[in-house]
């Protein structure tokens, strides 16, 4: 099996190719998969940063971090995805420890927010994350929003 090359960057630094894998991955299982209709072009991908899993010219796994006052008064980590023949191989833990470590990189020494699927609170709570608000729906969808306490917080990084 070929092995996972990740790419974190700014919108700047990605080409038209990867521009359109992370969209119709977006689309393919944010729109079709989970049949939700929003705007997921929301013009916020041009100030993130965006983490990629490719193997080969496969796009496997996609995360945006947002800046602090984009979405949460700190910044946040969303449109966490991993293609679904992917899933259930530890993937998407990889994806998150990735863009943990790309938020500490782009903010350090900030507590980090998310928006999660409600059915999906054990699987960021194994990453260290806790329950910030009570359940919530967003876009027809139960969310609860988590944060994870910056290192000065006295935050441990769980195999970081």
């Amino acid at each position: 099996m070929n092995e996972i090359k990740w790419h974190v960057g700014r919108f700047s630094s990605l080409n038209l190719f990867d521009l359109y894998a992370l969209l119709k991955l977006r689309q393919d299982v944010f729109v079709l998969e989970q049949r939700c209709l929003y705007p997921d072009m929301d013009n916020q991908d041009q100030e993130a940063v965006h983490v990629l899993a490719w193997r080969e010219k496969h796009l496997l796994a996609y995360s945006r971090i947002l800046g602090p006052g984009t979405r949460f008064h700190c910044p946040s980590i969303g449109r966490v995805i991993v293609e679904s023949t992917e899933r259930s191989a530890g993937l998407g833990s990889a994806l998150m420890r990735e863009s943990i470590r790309a938020c500490r990189q782009h903010f350090p020494d900030q507590e980090i927010r998310l928006s999660a699927q409600r059915h999906l609170e054990a699987f960021y709570r194994e990453l260290g994350f806790s329950v910030a608000s009570k359940p919530y729906d967003e876009d027809g969808i139960a969310h609860i929003e988590m944060r994870l306490l910056s290192d000065h917080q006295g935050y441990m990084h769980p195999g970081l």
